[in-house]
């Protein structure tokens, strides 16, 4: 492991400060859980690691008339255990509870959680450079690819790890980022970043920024959601495939449905034409398992995955019925 420097800001305006000085050089120590791994097998070597651990204002979950905002710091299990999100967010307390371990949880954050790096074993061993490390080739695409992506790859073909992310903008959240620019928000669909698009990360985050809060909606009354997750151990694993679930009930039908699969893409995967299947129709199990099908086709399996595109149609009729239900 690399030598480094360790700081530790005491407020957001002394960390922005640190990371505008460190220029892309710092990391980011918030629950440590994947940052130590990383800094182990020298996947990160930064000459900076920023303490978070002493700025409470971001680590507290308040609710006021227009909205519930989660600070980056609140710890997984801080989050699964709060009233407000026990009683608006069911499906977000799932995805909670789904992380790892009772031990993880009570370290880990919602932040990091979001901003974790992907669990590829080749990403993750140090003797292969692929591209996600500067290299110039993806050796999941003839290599071992049983748990990679079938949705969005082919220049890197990692997924997402995060049980958050799909649960969050299922219920449409906001990201709010913060530099010495300022603080600006978007929505957090829009965080995260395709290959194609940053093949070295998985956001938009820029050197300098860092993601401080997550903003909800207060919901509806009439806002159910739901988290479903398929792991091949039975506890403490990451997601074969994920799909969370949000929508308005009215009567036996949806309306502003959300579906968004994990496990399956280097970004959290929205289905656009699953969801609008799924609104203004009374839905039974042929119903939503033929528009699972026909969202599924899209996918574009490697030679060891196409095992997801059944799991994925599963979950998403378990996902859509249960909302119904």
């Amino acid at each position: 492991m690399k030598n480094f420097q360790l700081a530790e800001p005491q407020n957001l305006k002394e960390l922005v400060a640190f990371l505008a000085k460190a220029d892309g050089s710092a990391a980011i120590l918030a629950g440590g859980t994947d940052l130590f791994s990383l800094l182990k097998d020298e996947i990160l070597n930064p000459d900076v690691v920023i303490d978070l651990s002493r700025i409470k204002d971001l680590a507290t979950i308040n609710q006021d008339k227009a909205a519930v905002r989660i600070g980056a710091l609140t710890t997984i299990n801080d989050l699964a255990s709060h009233p407000v999100i026990q009683k608006n967010f069911p499906g977000l307390r799932q995805a909670a509870q789904a992380i790892g371990s009772p031990q993880l949880r009570n370290v880990g954050t919602v932040g990091g959680n979001l901003c974790q790096r992907p669990r590829c074993w080749y990403f993750r061993d140090p003797l292969f450079i692929c591209r996600k490390k500067g290299g110039s080739r993806c050796f999941a695409t003839q290599g071992r690819n049983k748990y990679h992506a079938i949705f969005g790859a082919g220049l890197c073909n990692i997924v997402h790890p995060s049980d958050l992310a799909p649960a969050l903008i299922s219920l449409e959240a906001k990201a709010k980022i913060a530099s010495t620019s300022g603080e600006k928000e978007l929505p957090l669909a829009d965080f995260f970043a395709l290959p194609s698009v940053s093949v070295r990360k998985e956001n938009v985050l820029q050197p300098g920024e860092v993601l401080t809060e997550i903003v909800l909606s207060n919901p509806s009354p009439r806002l159910r959601s739901t988290y479903h997750k398929l792991t091949e151990r039975g506890s403490w694993d990451f997601a074969v495939v994920s799909v969370a679930a949000a929508a308005e009930v009215q009567g036996d039908t949806l309306t502003k449905a959300h579906f968004v699969l994990g496990g399956v893409a280097p970004v959290p995967w929205r289905l656009p034409a699953f969801e609008k299947r799924m609104e203004q129709v009374k839905l039974n199990e042929k119903v939503v398992a033929a528009a699972a099908a026909d969202a599924l086709k899209e996918a574009r399996p490697l030679g060891e995955n196409a095992y997801k595109i059944d799991l994925a149609a599963v979950l998403l009729t378990r996902a859509a019925l249960s909302l119904a239900a």
